[in-house]
């Protein structure tokens, strides 16, 4: 059977800050990076055959942390753009409290977590999905259909797209999903893909 870890990358300066990151390439903070550690920790009892991951800093960093502290340095790594965070366009760099100040807690959370409202000149999840699971089809999916263990390490925002999709989540269900940060969400596939067993590690 083919098994999918995900992570959602350690704590970013801009999580710390509160601020809407999106594509802004902000490296972790300290704790940060004890979290991607602490879910290399988690993961010792597995052997990866390949990995995955954004572009940003801050997945980046996360994996090569986690592949350091179960002593798997050596594996096929792919990068692709497709698995970035959602881009909050206008709120990009902005304090969320500060936000909800000025637009209202309720607006905030629709642009935060609805599936397809976008906030201004940025990506909805449904916009987020568009680009993340015609990847994952693509590229993971083959891989974990051949009973290979892969790992994916990237954002809030396009794993839940993707959580969404391998759980089968309603528009409304998706509203409250939070993945936290540094968390190894494993996800065990039958040989027809279906998902046969998922937890936190």
């Amino acid at each position: 059977m083919g098994q999918l870890v995900l992570i959602r990358h350690g704590e970013s300066q801009w999580n710390l800050e509160n601020r809407f990151t999106g594509w802004v390439d902000v490296p972790l903070t300290p704790k940060g990076e004890q979290e991607a550690r602490d879910a290399g920790k988690k993961l010792r009892a597995f052997r990866f055959d390949c990995a995955f991951t954004s572009v940003l800093v801050r997945a980046k960093e996360t994996l090569r942390l986690v592949l350091e502290e179960i002593g798997q340095t050596m594996i096929s790594i792919e990068e692709n753009q497709a698995l970035n965070e959602r881009m909050y366009g206008e709120l990009q760099g902005l304090n969320k409290t500060e936000t909800a100040q000025k637009y209202g807690d309720h607006q905030v959370k629709i642009w935060r977590r609805s599936y397809d409202v976008p906030p201004p000149g940025g990506e909805s999840l449904k916009d987020t999905a568009e680009r993340v699971l015609p990847y994952f089809e693509s590229r993971i999916r083959p891989a974990l259909l051949e009973n290979k263990t892969v790992l994916v390490v990237a954002h809030g925002n396009s794993l839940r797209s993707l959580v969404m999709q391998l759980e089968h989540l309603s528009k409304e269900a998706v509203l409250e999903l939070n993945i936290p940060t540094g968390a190894p969400l494993w996800y065990e596939l039958d040989a027809s893909g279906k998902i046969t067993g998922h937890r936190y590690l």
